[in-house]
């Protein structure tokens, strides 16, 4: 079936392609924003380190998935995408732009974040200064630990290229002289076992600071030797292969979706490689060498100095006890509506509920499903997961209910990438708890965030429902920012409830009273929103819209906005990420601004508001505007009613962003995005303006 909104979005005309600018450009230039914030110098050091440690996380997703797409493409010479740009060009610059993203990302690391964390006492030991006391160390560490463990492979004949793991640690070694047989093999490698930790500590004693840390790398450097007796060690290199990592699963052609993901999941380790990251001072030779193994070219070779992978970094923050180096604490507060878990239920009876995270707890959303767990009169439990995290308690509750007798429902989404696995283990518990649990429509990721209980009060049943912006993933809404609205008005309730028989059950979709949905309605009611403003606009009677998301690349809806600011409305966008829609083009474009707000926490919520002449409108999504949420997804799109819950929205979620003169970066026609300042004005920071409002000072116990 085509989704109805793909027929109604072809009445508009798609842009010029040179209107658009590129989607890969565009998140290489995000991850740029996240780099200057490390380079930041009123950011606490050790925060600095972590948006480092977040770039190269970044990049290593957009090279298993992005980089690995564009040269699939490639192959079979597929056509430009939307901004018109030849698949050839869009690699070579994507090269080119991550190849200065990588070497700024280690200038930043090797002359400004080492040093300064060096006069804090936090140091990492390079082995060529070593004391006699540290190599000691070292050595003794080395043998006990590390060389039980390691499996050296001598390349000849009869021992071929080994099988590399996707981003592991490697390390190439150049030999010279003949082993015990005579052999006289001239290269090696040696694997790094993932169980081995890549940063290690040393006792104080030792490292003669407060916090001393050596790397896996480096230990293994010294001491090589000892894995090749009698020959003679002339290079070690280490390196790392990024593979693709997009599963190929064939939804349509496959009869068990569950039984296919783990299959699948056991070769995302061996996938086509895409890029080869080794030392600096890997030899020419020994670089070309491998290049020709894993058939790269150069383009495709990042010559790092340091540690070949920074996201292992990502611990030091939080074994290095120094606030004074970290963001405030601060404890997430409760709703006022919600002062307690008992009053839950009878909160949402009185009126609409909204949760903004990380400033508010999202144990209330927990408390909702744990306490229909226990609660006699609750029927039905409904509820949907995308990311839920290896730990959750939610999915516990959930289990509890179905364990309880509660008729529970979980529409698992077994593809949402890099927690296929996680997913399928809770798939396995909630079955064998009782609970019914569906792997969504074949075609079409579940992404909605819902949950629904179906509870009986005085002889009727009555729904409450929460749909949320983000995952029900409790670690993740800590750092996250995302809105979560609890309601029992009867129409949105019917429609969450006409959304999961959709998913569970078969038949024509019913129309829905308050929800927009994709992939049926979302895309051309946002369309028929975008004209309406353009119309209210023509007639004098102003219009307006503000739309804050994650990624903003659809085309059709990226042409209503240029028809629409043509018209005269003036729109502001909030796009944390990518944006292909380039604002201020002369006649095009004029009355658009684009900011991007990069700072504390993750920017995540999807918040459409339109003027509406004075009606304002204001809707809170799972998706952003992107061709994929539009049309492959099932998405859902709530409307805010009631009237305090809209002002808060508005207060909360969009106001904020569009003062802030700190973290914001306003974007040109080019696609360049420039920092603002405050200058000789007040400086303002919308999320800690948000964490004054809305937090507490100091962390929960």
């Amino acid at each position: 079936m085509v989704p109805p909104s793909k027929t109604l979005a072809s009445a508009l005309p798609l842009p010029q392609p040179e209107h658009l600018l590129n989607r890969e450009l565009g998140f290489i230039a995000f991850n740029r924003r996240i780099l200057d914030l490390a380079q930041d110098a009123t950011v606490p050091l050790l925060e600095r380190l972590r948006y480092l440690c977040i770039v190269s996380s970044n990049l290593d997703e957009f090279f298993e998935i992005r980089v690995a797409g564009l040269r699939e493409q490639l192959k079979y010479d597929g056509p430009p995408g939307p901004d018109g740009m030849p698949l050839t060009a869009v690699y070579r610059q994507v090269s080119r732009a991550t190849h200065a993203l990588v070497a700024a990302q280690y200038r930043v690391l090797n002359e400004d974040l080492l040093p300064a964390l060096d006069t804090e006492g936090i140091r990492f030991l390079r082995r060529g200064a070593w004391t006699d006391t540290q190599r000691a160390w070292a050595h003794e560490h080395f043998r006990r630990e590390i060389l039980p463990v390691l499996t050296p492979i001598g390349l000849d004949p009869s021992h071929p290229f080994p099988r590399i793991l996707n981003k592991s640690l490697n390390f190439a070694i150049e030999l010279e002289g003949r082993d015990a047989f005579g052999r006289n093999s001239v290269n090696a490698v040696v694997q790094a076992p993932r169980a081995l930790p890549r940063v290690i500590r040393l006792p104080e004693a030792v490292s003669g600071c407060a916090h001393g840390f050596v790397f896996l790398s480096s230990l293994l450097h010294a001491h090589v030797g000892e894995l090749f007796l009698g020959m003679t060690v002339t290079g070690c290199h280490q390196f790392r292969v990024t593979r693709n990592s997009d599963l190929m699963v064939e939804e349509e052609e496959i009869k068990n979706l569950r039984q296919a993901l783990q299959s699948e999941l056991t070769h995302r380790q061996f996938g086509d490689e895409v890029r080869l990251e080794v030392a600096d001072g890997c030899s020419l030779e020994m670089a070309q060498f491998l290049l020709r193994t894993f058939d790269l070219d150069e383009q495709d070779l990042y010559r790092v100095e340091g540690p070949v992978n920074l996201v292992r970094l990502m611990q030091v923050p939080d074994w290095v006890d120094r606030p004074d180096l970290k963001f405030p604490r601060f404890k997430q507060s409760r709703p006022r509506e919600m002062p307690n878990s008992a009053a839950l239920y009878a909160a949402v009876r009185r009126r609409d509920v909204l949760l903004h995270h990380p400033f508010q707890s999202f144990t209330p959303v927990v408390e909702f499903v744990r306490q229909a767990a226990e609660d006699p009169e609750v029927l039905a439990i409904r509820q949907t997961v995308y990311r839920a995290g290896t730990d959750s308690e939610l999915i516990e509750a959930l289990i509890l209910a179905a364990q309880r007798g509660k008729e529970v429902t979980v529409v698992v989404e077994l593809m949402a990438r890099f927690d296929e696995e996680a997913n399928l283990n809770w798939a396995a518990r909630l079955e064998e708890a009782g609970a019914h649990v569906v792997y969504g429509v074949v075609g079409y990721k579940t992404h909605a965030k819902m949950s629904m209980v179906v509870r009986r009060e005085n002889g009727q049943l009555r729904r409450y429902v929460h749909v949320g912006t983000g995952n029900y993933h409790s670690r993740t809404t800590k750092f996250y920012t995302d809105f979560g609205l609890f309601t029992c008005e009867p129409d949105i309730c019917a429609d969450v409830n006409e959304v999961f028989l959709q998913i569970t059950g078969l038949g024509q979709h019913a129309p829905l009273k308050r929800l927009l949905q994709s992939p049926f309605t979302l895309h051309p009611q946002l369309i028929a929103a975008i004209e309406r403003e353009a119309d209210h606009a023509r007639a004098g009677r102003g219009g307006r819209i503000v739309a804050k998301m994650n990624a903003l690349v659809e085309p059709t809806i990226i042409q209503a906005l240029y028809l629409a600011s043509q018209a005269g409305v003036r729109v502001d966008l909030i796009v944390r990420g990518v944006c292909a829609l380039r604002p201020g083009l002369p006649g095009v474009s004029d009355n658009i601004r684009v900011r991007s707000v990069v700072g504390r926490f993750l920017e995540h919520p999807r918040i459409f508001y339109f003027r509406d002449d004075r009606e304002h409108t204001v809707l809170l999504a799972s998706a952003d505007w992107m061709s994929r949420n539009f049309f492959r997804r099932i998405e859902v799109c709530v409307p805010v009613l009631d009237t305090q819950v809209k002002r808060r929205v508005l207060r909360e979620g969009l106001r904020p962003y569009l003062r802030d003169n700190t973290n914001a970066w306003l974007m040109d026609r080019d696609g360049d995005y420039r920092r603002r300042r405050p200058g000789r004005a007040q400086p303002f920071n919308a999320q800690q303006f948000l964490l004054d409002e809305l937090a507490e000072p100091e962390e929960a116990e």
